[in-house]
């Protein structure tokens, strides 16, 4: 059975835009460089030739990466999602109880996720914490800096941008 890989339709989109970039611009680049460096001559002691075929084989790899993702995803319209409970797709704004400080997160996928760009993934500490719960709870995160005491403050849906 194929594990299905959820993902807004913003983070499919660019997850697509890497491939295509990375399918035409970057590997027709890397061989262009592969070329020049076997233009030089003696394999051994090609440092541009090695460097070439590493970064080769890292394209290679995340367009295999990539193919993989996109062929599993699950495209979840965010626009649409129930704001009954914190779901994945859903923006939840909530205020730390110890210091009234607000923020505002997208749940997300593993691959979508940006804390500095606001939004977080639904398998990180604070995303499994949110799961399920509704507007008005206390929700207690355990993250690497200690204990974090959260409330819900608002459950919205929309475009992730």
């Amino acid at each position: 059975m194929v594990e299905r890989v959820p993902m807004s339709k913003t983070g499919h989109a660019r997850l697509k835009d890497e491939l295509d970039r990375l399918q035409g611009k970057e590997r027709i680049e890397v061989i262009r460089s592969i070329e020049v460096a076997l233009g030089h001559g003696d394999l051994k002691e090609n440092a541009e030739y090695h460097a070439a075929k590493e970064r080769q084989g890292h394209i290679e790899g995340r367009i295999l990466e990539l193919k993989d993702k996109l062929g599993r995803s699950e495209v979840i319209d965010c626009t649409k999602v129930d704001t009954e409970r914190v779901v994945f797709g859903t923006k939840v704004t909530v205020v730390d109880l110890n210091s009234d400080e607000e923020v505002t997160y997208w749940l997300v996928g593993g691959d979508e996720s940006d804390v500095k760009e606001g939004s977080i993934s639904v398998m990180s500490p604070w995303g499994r914490a949110l799961i399920g719960k509704e507007e008005g709870d206390e929700v207690v995160v355990q993250t690497p800096k200690g204990v974090l005491n959260l409330e819900i403050v608002e459950i919205k849906a929309g475009d992730i941008p």
